[in-house]
Order: C-alpha cells, then structure tokens, then sequence
C-alpha cells in the first residue's frame, strides 16, 4: 500500500467480486491472495477481532420448510445506516439446523513504507554452445538437444 492512498479506500477483488479494503493482502471472503506486499501482509496478520458473534437457529418445527434470510446492517456513529447486505438465503426442513458467525477484523494503521534493500545482480558466465548450435550443456558436460536438432547422421 502507498502512503499516499487514503484508509479505506476499496476495491473489487477479481476472484468473488466483493468489496474490499484496497490495502489487504488477502481476500477476507474468498481468500485468495490479492497482493504480495509485505507490509500489507504483516498488517493483515496483526488484525484484531473486535466483534465476533456464533448463533445456530433451526427450523421452528411445523411440517412445512422454513425460509431464511441472513441481513447484515452497519450503522455509524450517529445510527445512520451505512450499508445493509443480504449475505445469505436458504430454507431449513423439519429438523435441521444452520450456523452464522460475524466477526469484524480491525487492521493496525499502516505504518511507514520502508524502503527495499537493494539488489545486487551479478552476471553469471553463459555457458559455451555445443557443437551443432542447438542444444544446451549441464555441468557434468552432458549436451542435451531438441528432437532434430542434433547432429545429422552421415
């Protein structure tokens, strides 16, 4: 994450679509890998869970199949809604139970970007080309060619 990209800012993730933090390292709804960025990693990793709530609910036992929504609702502040999701439908059939967990995930502030060390590249010789022009030498002197490039038979 660049300094400059203000705390909150989103973005679609291109495996599920949702919503997310433009800042994370993984996809909290799918997660797969969104970047490989340290430092957005190390912050993902040091996330603190400040709400998690479990609940079961089951069918209430008439004969029939039961429907269900799952709605989730964020209020700020003041109480205004934010945003109201519907996450989850289904319906439950006489007997049977379902689960739902919420938990909210609250990110440190980024901290500053370190800078990279530097990389020092060094050239490694290449090695001499067989005789024939087509194949590629290992260590052990060993010449390996592609079918018809080889030497020509006499």
């Amino acid at each position: 994450m660049s300094a400059a990209a203000p705390a909150g800012k989103t973005r679609v993730c291109p495996h599920c679509k949702a919503v997310v933090l433009e800042s994370l390292s993984v996809c909290p709804g799918c997660r797969h890998h969104l970047r490989f960025d340290v430092e957005a990693q190390r912050r993902q990793e040091a996330a603190t869970c400040a709400l998690k709530v479990e609940g079961v609910f089951s069918h209430p036992g008439t004969e029939e199949p039961s429907e269900y929504n799952v709605v989730i609702v964020i209020h700020d502040d003041q109480g205004e809604e934010v945003a109201r999701k519907v996450v989850g439908v289904g319906a439950l059939k006489p007997g049977e139970k379902c689960g739902v967990t919420l938990s909210v995930e609250v990110l440190p502030p980024p901290r500053a970007v370190e800078a990279p060390a530097p990389v020092t590249l060094t050239a490694v010789p290449k090695a001499p080309t067989p005789a024939g022009g087509g194949g590629i030498r290992l260590a052990d002197g060993t010449v390996l060619t592609p079918p018809g490039l080889g030497s020509k038979p006499k």
